[in-house]
């Protein structure tokens, strides 16, 4: 964990499988994280079944909107029906700090899954719009939940992909990416190139169905990863 980085990570929507996985690695990563839900209780015992599971590493539950009160930097890991309703909700309680969205707006019919169009371009614009007082970040929508909540899981040969504007507030989700996956994050640009990566997820899903795997992306040409991305 780079120590310039705060160290309370709230995850919205961490009963998902998801926000579990993504607070199972965060938390073993050495991060005081904080599971935020609808239902505060189930929060609470999702939070104590991970602790045990991450070693007894700190992990608590609480409500959505008091996780993202407490916490420093808070992670949207939520299905994209009720989102916008969801985020304005939590507007004031993250006013100044950095929210990454992890959501992927898709849908599914009989031939699978697909990206939904969203109005403000991407489920991450949608919550910038929402939250002009917080940062805005897109990342770890590529990820297998699966994997993330598996301890034997080796996810270092994974990128993560971090699209956002402001480049110090990117760079401090890139190092908790490295923390995550023990791999390499990715620059891959500006906010409004989360409309082609929340919708990428569907292509993913559409292999894992077809090979019967859990893929992932690894982006080719860039030099290998040697460390932390610096906070």
């Amino acid at each position: 964990m780079t120590d310039s980085v705060p160290t309370r990570i709230a995850v919205v929507g961490g009963t998902g499988p998801q926000g579990r996985g993504l607070g199972y690695r965060l938390a073993r990563a050495g991060y005081d994280v904080v599971l935020g839900s609808r239902d505060a209780e189930r929060a609470t015992v999702a939070a104590e079944e991970l602790s045990l599971l991450a070693d007894g590493a700190r992990i608590t539950g609480t409500s959505n909107l008091a996780a993202a009160d407490s916490a420093d930097i808070v992670l949207l890991a939520v299905p994209y029906d009720g989102h916008a309703e969801l985020v304005t909700s939590l507007a004031e309680a993250v006013t100044g700090k950095i929210v990454v969205s992890c959501v992927n707006p898709l849908g599914f019919d009989r031939f699978g899954p697909f990206g939904r169009t969203v109005p403000a371009g991407s489920a991450a614009e949608e919550a910038a719009g929402i939250v002009g007082s917080a940062t805005v970040i897109g990342a770890f929508h590529h990820l297998a939940a699966p994997l993330l909540l598996d301890p034997e899981a080796d996810l270092s040969h994974e990128d993560v992909l971090v699209c956002g504007d402001d480049i110090t507030a990117k760079e401090r989700v890139m190092a908790l990416a490295t923390d995550v996956t023990g791999g390499r994050a990715v620059d891959a640009g500006r906010l409004r190139l989360a409309r082609q990566l929340e919708p990428l997820t569907a292509v993913l899903l559409s292999v894992n169905k077809r090979y019967k795997t859990r893929s992932g992306l690894a982006v080719t040409g860039l030099a290998p990863a040697i460390g932390k991305v610096p906070a």
